[in-house]
């Protein structure tokens, strides 16, 4: 006897091997005799035709199909008359669906993911079917005497609604994030233009589950698309917030508009026309002082042609900056920072040390940076002698 049970248990433990391998799905349809269910595996967003079975009297019908992982599949007579089930391999699914329609009148035992994901369908199928209530009985008050307040009241209803199932659905994926059920949760979609979870925040439930699933599942193609969609929506939430910060952040531009020694208010742009030199530099710096000499050489040559210089001071002591530019006869627009505690212009031109310049062209587009010496005198050069 003993060697009997002995020689008995690795049958056993075969067997379980190979039901492990494999789940079926047993059931009745009410009132579709002799008609053709099909089941089709969804990969992704492609429906993959596993079977197909004809129902016997009764609407009886039997699938066995071999598995190595959970996965969803479409049963029913079409690709638009069908429920969907989450089959796990060594599930013995028992169905009973009350009308060949498949509207998702259906019970489903032995099988806890088809359980959720039946649960999750009945939800949406009844929240949809509200909506349209909603949506026709505000088409018959428009118009109507008192229309503004009912109105106003079916919108509200409206929006609790759909509230109401996102808050739910939402209550859903946290309770489920290591079941594939939660895949199905986050892709509902209210109508074709709508989904279920419509904010923005919702990202974060996406990434709850791509992150929790993919250490549980980590081949299901199904998760992996999950993951590329995760990286893609937060790649378009980053740029969607950088653009705003930019739609919303006060307009910079490079145009320096400040007061010169005679106490006039002149704008970079109001010279466009000329080509024109803007520089930076301090009474402080002997490399400032210096070039300021050798560009009045090259203002008397060039200034009657159409150059111009427009040099920006960034001395704190204003009377210092006057008196330098008066004692080396500066013949230029002499200009100083409004702050120089906070040199904005300074800043936006990225002015790291001085002297610095841009050399403009006459379109009023910057065509050469620190340019000084041989290398301005020849830039020069070239542009008001060819």
């Amino acid at each position: 006897m003993k060697k009997t049970i002995i020689l008995l248990l690795p049958l056993i433990l075969m067997a379980g091997c190979r039901n492990k391998e494999s789940f079926t799905i047993k059931g009745i349809v009410e009132n579709a005799d002799s008609k053709t269910l099909y089941l089709r595996k969804v990969d992704i967003n492609t429906l993959v035709m596993v079977d197909s079975s004809k129902t016997g009297p009764g609407g009886k019908f039997r699938f066995k199909v071999k598995a190595t992982a959970p996965d969803f599949y479409q049963l029913g007579f079409s690709e638009t008359s069908f429920l969907t089930l989450l089959a796990e391999p060594g599930e013995k699914i028992g169905m009973k669906i009350n009308g060949a329609n498949l509207s998702g009148d259906y019970t489903v035992t032995g099988s806890e993911g088809s359980e959720k994901v039946r649960m999750l369908d009945l939800r949406l199928a009844m929240t949809k079917s509200r909506l349209d209530s909603l949506r026709t009985l505000y088409e018959e008050a428009s118009g109507e005497p008192g229309f503004e307040e009912r109105g106003a009241l079916l919108e509200q209803e409206f929006n609790n609604t759909v509230s109401d199932i996102r808050r739910k659905t939402i209550e859903f994926i946290i309770s489920n994030t290591t079941s594939l059920a939660s895949l199905k949760a986050l892709y509902q979609r209210i109508d074709e233009n709508a989904y279920v979870l419509y904010d923005p925040r919702d990202l974060q439930y996406m990434k709850i589950v791509s992150d929790s699933l993919g250490k549980y599942y980590p081949r299901s193609r199904n998760v992996l698309a999950l993951a590329e969609d995760v990286k893609r929506e937060m790649n378009e939430l980053y740029t969607r917030q950088i653009q705003n910060m930019a739609n919303n952040s006060p307009e910079i531009r490079l145009d320096p508009e400040l007061t010169d020694i005679n106490g006039k208010r002149i704008a970079l742009s109001s010279l466009k026309g000329k080509v024109v030199l803007l520089t930076f530099w301090s009474v402080d710096s002997p490399e400032c002082i210096a070039e300021n000499l050798q560009l009045k050489e090259f203002y008397k040559i060039y200034n009657n042609r159409g150059f111009e210089i427009y040099q920006i001071n960034l001395d704190e002591d204003e009377e210092k900056w006057k008196r330098q530019v008066r004692f080396d006869e500066l013949p230029w627009i002499s200009t100083r920072e409004d702050d120089p505690s906070n040199p904005r212009n300074a800043i936006l031109f990225n002015v790291k040390v001085l002297p610095t310049n841009y050399l403009y062209g006459r379109d009023g587009s910057i065509i050469g940076t620190n340019l000084h010496g041989r290398s301005l005198q020849i830039k020069l050069n070239q542009l008001f002698n060819n």
